[in-house]
């Protein structure tokens, strides 16, 4: 009786020591979905045919390329310039700041917002007059008072791009205004868009049809050059440029069924047909599909001095496609785990899960030990202790 009763507050204390070992947060890797950069090959072919000399399209979510031509040719873009201008200013500016507006921005050539030397505005009714007026003048006039200069600014616009890994774009001026080596190609303009709808400023102002200023010398009122706001179900911006030398370009985004796609198309004559045919084709083909979903087992891998040799193993998040409805991609996942050894801690970061769509590498996410997993020395000794008392 009394072996019985030390044998079962053996197992109670077993049960209650703590499993010490590997967490997630001495882990390297961040816990957080990964998407590879696309190779400029459409991960969904939609077959689309368009006057665009450069167009591209892609997923919001991952990044991926839907559709594309000539999408990595270096172009001129210029209007749709300012979505950098304005993600720079959004994330560097209070929006009730004031600017004023010098011998700079006053009477900057093309579109314009007729600016008045002196002049004060904040930067919120400039963003607007950048955005949906497409104002020269207020780019100028936001760069010099983000950054002192146009140069200066135009540093911050290529350190920016640098920090999304974009090697195909060169800022040299705020508006897009005709200037040697200011280049981007439609793949990286949608990259760009991407980013700066991220910020809640600029996806408010781009989807905005009206604004009336509430500064300057006297009210504006701007409406937005981009027609798909109102004529394209789901349209939510971004933004329209021409030049001669760049041609009609737009940068446009939407969202139906729960998937938001960003478009761009450079030197297109009829851009606003050709935005709306693309998306209402990516919407008739396209579609989003769980491919792994956070917390699902996946697997077992390998444990060196575990109470077992295998330990079960889970996504840490989950992995979304976007995938041809009624396509018959070929969806693999791959695990690979650290050099793993006991104690491991549930939850803890273990290795990685890798997705694979036709064989290429697409995306992927920290894998996850199931459960907690005890050294076998210790067990060894629990049941060493235990065999004493039957001795």
């Amino acid at each position: 009786m009394i072996k019985r009763r030390l044998l079962a507050l053996v197992l109670a204390v077993a049960a209650t020591l703590p499993v010490t070992g590997i967490s997630a947060e001495t882990s390297e890797r961040s816990d957080t979905t990964v998407y590879f950069g696309s190779s400029l090959v459409p991960l969904i072919d939609i077959g689309f045919d368009t006057q665009a000399q450069s167009a591209a399209l892609i997923e919001a979510e991952t990044g991926a390329l839907i559709a594309g031509k000539n999408c990595g040719e270096r172009l001129p873009m210029a209007s749709t310039t300012k979505i950098m201008t304005a993600l720079i200013v959004a994330e560097n500016c209070d929006l009730n700041e004031t600017v004023t507006v010098d011998d700079t921005a006053s009477g900057v050539e093309g579109s314009s917002i007729y600016l008045a030397k002196g002049e004060r505005m904040t930067v919120e009714d400039l963003l607007y007059g950048l955005m949906l007026a497409s104002g020269n003048d207020a780019a100028v006039a936001l760069a010099c008072h983000a950054a002192g200069s146009v140069s200066a600014f135009a540093d911050m616009m290529n350190a920016r791009a640098a920090e999304l890994g974009l090697t195909d774009t060169h800022f040299v001026t705020p508006n897009g205004l005709t200037a040697g080596g200011h280049y981007t190609t439609a793949y990286e303009l949608c990259l760009i868009a991407r980013e700066a709808l991220k910020n809640p400023v600029v996806k408010t102002i781009v989807s905005t049809k009206y604004h009336t200023t509430a500064s300057g010398e006297h009210p504006r009122t701007f409406k937005n050059k981009n027609a798909l706001l109102w004529d394209c179900e789901g349209a939510f911006g971004v933004k329209t440029g021409y030049t001669a030398a760049s041609g009609r370009c737009l940068v446009f985004a939407c969202e139906r069924e729960g998937m938001t796609l960003i478009g761009a198309v450079l030197n297109c004559r009829p851009m606003f047909e050709t935005a709306s045919k693309l998306l209402d084709l990516a919407y008739e083909n396209c579609m989003l599909c769980t491919a792994v979903e956070a917390g699902t087992p996946v697997g077992s891998v390998k444990i060196e001095n575990g109470a077992e040799d295998l330990l079960s193993v889970e996504a840490k998040d989950s992995i979304i496609i976007p995938m041809r409805k009624g396509g018959h991609e070929a969806v693999e996942v791959r695990i690979s785990a650290y050099g793993l050894e006991a104690p491991v801690l549930r939850g803890s970061t273990v290795g990685t899960l890798t997705v694979y769509v036709d064989g290429v590498p697409y995306a992927e996410c920290p894998l996850a030990a199931s459960r907690d997993a005890a050294r076998r020395d210790t067990l060894f000794w629990l049941k060493l202790l235990i065999a004493s008392f039957f001795d």
